[in-house]
């Protein structure tokens, strides 16, 4: 370990930072963040600085740097562009003990400054030990899509709780199973949706007495496949759930994101195929939630668009289930950005209709007419099957025989297809090309741009760095 890591208090403490420019401001600020009383050195400084000085924020020191500048001083950073300045600081700051730090370059500091994931009063510092700061800098925004912003003020709850907690519980081991608890509650989520006033409440009624384990249910939006188009709140979730009930279209790389130990039901569900009725699907999640659980329900596309979403919530509100709803990017959305079909375009469409092909046995019938007009984008979900029928009430309610359309299979994913021609060619694509589910129907003249504006699958995409970390407990 060639650097020791510690947290310093610098409430008040003198700082001093010798530079005037962009990276002295930098520093500047990272020291008032943590509130110490920051003096600058410099022949000039930058307008940013002069109104911190004008603000009484920090102290600025129109001069060339000199050993009288240390004096009393706790922390010093060298920020000049002048090599032998800040040679100097270091020679003369490191002769007096005092810890200095000269602005990349690792050699000349007695500290160094480490990436930080700042959820306070929970702090997080990553260092390379100077070698590779850009490395670093990379594993925290890693670290960044995983830590909750809600961390923060659950820390400064459970914080305010300590001395009731010790008064209550005498033996460690006891505390530890209580805030083990804790975390396990309402109270984490109560405080995640800005609720402190009740999860507070609820951590008093905890100290009195331990109550069953409270059941919950996240209703979430996977998104169409990609798994970095997942939202953080869904992550995060995830990786609370103590069981995760899915459906077949949630893609494997998603479900790899899971809670390890976490319980895996798969209640099926593709098209022609429900391995488990709704019905049953429903009452599942209430039951699971009854035993105390946190039940992580995972949709592909968004849970409240054509996902069902809505008639589970319906039961779990009717059960007193408490729940969460976290929304997904649909598949419309995801997949023809992936498609490099915009869904509206000033000069093509001026609105657009989501639509289902497969409705409930024996509902109503489309509003073809309304369906039909030009200059909009049909995005039809589950398409594929009824896709005759789509074409011929599209024809004949007026839709133009040439009207361009887009059959996007499996977007978002690596295995992603696009096949583009017309309406009037629509179920023959589908069968000449042996279109399965999940695909989606783009109709409408936006569906020509794919060839110009197509991007996915073409080349690399991102990089490993840009992808959620997996195999989180």
């Amino acid at each position: 370990m060639q650097y020791l890591p510690i947290f310093t208090k610098l409430d008040n403490k003198p700082v001093l930072v010798v530079g005037g420019g962009d990276v002295a401001l930098r520093k500047c600020r990272a020291f008032l963040k943590a509130r110490a009383a920051v003096t600058l050195v410099a022949p000039e400084f930058c307008d940013e600085l002069i109104e911190l000085a004008n603000n009484n924020e920090v102290t600025l020191v129109e001069a060339y740097f000199n050993e009288q500048h240390l004096d009393g001083m706790m922390l010093v950073i060298a920020a000049t562009d002048l090599e032998e300045v800040n040679a100097q600081v270091f020679e003369l700051a490191n002769a007096r003990n005092i810890f200095v730090n000269v602005v990349d370059d690792q050699p000349k500091c007695s500290f160094i400054f480490p990436s930080i994931v700042d959820r306070d009063p929970i702090t997080i510092a990553i260092s390379s030990a100077g070698t590779a700061p850009v490395l670093a800098r990379r594993l925290r925004e890693k670290l960044e899509t995983l830590i909750p912003q809600h961390i923060g003020p659950l820390a400064t709850l459970v914080g305010s709780f300590r001395d009731k907690v010790k008064q209550r519980f005498k033996h460690f081991a006891d505390r530890r199973q209580f805030w083990e608890m804790v975390f396990d509650s309402s109270v984490v989520s109560k405080v995640q949706s800005g609720d402190t006033q009740s999860a507070s409440e609820q951590l008093e009624q905890l100290l009195d007495a331990k109550p069953e384990p409270e059941g919950e249910v996240y209703v979430i939006g996977a998104g169409p496949g990609d798994p970095e188009l997942l939202t953080l709140k869904a992550l995060q979730l995830m990786q609370q759930a103590d069981v995760v009930v899915y459906d077949y279209l949630v893609s494997d790389e998603i479900m790899d994101l899971v809670r390890r130990d976490a319980d895996l039901v798969c209640v099926g569900k593709r098209l022609g195929d429900h391995s488990v009725a709704q019905e049953d699907t429903n009452q599942m999640l209430v039951d699971f939630a009854k035993q105390g659980k946190k039940v992580c329900r995972i949709k592909g596309g968004d849970p409240f668009i054509y996902g069902r979403g809505g008639e589970e919530v319906q039961v779990l509100a009717a059960n007193n289930v408490s729940y969460q709803i976290v929304p997904g990017i649909t598949a419309a959305a995801g997949c023809s950005a992936y498609a490099g079909i915009p869904l509206t375009h000033r000069d093509h469409a001026q609105a657009i209709q989501f639509v289902t092909g497969h409705c409930k046995k024996d509902g109503q019938e489309l509003d073809w007419q309304s369906l039909a007009k030009p200059n909009q984008t049909l995005a039809i979900y589950m398409g594929v099957i009824k896709s005759p029928h789509i074409q011929a009430q599209l024809l004949k309610h007026g839709r133009g025989a040439d009207t361009p359309v887009g059959i996007i299979e499996n977007g978002t994913r690596k295995n992603q297809r696009v096949v583009t021609g017309t309406l009037g060619e629509l179920a023959d694509l589908i069968e000449r090309h042996s279109i399965i589910s999940p695909a989606l129907l783009i109709i409408g003249e936006v569906a020509s741009l794919h060839e110009q504006l197509h991007w996915f699958g073409e080349k690399a995409q991102t990089s490993s760095f840009a992808q959620p970390l997996t195999g989180v407990a």
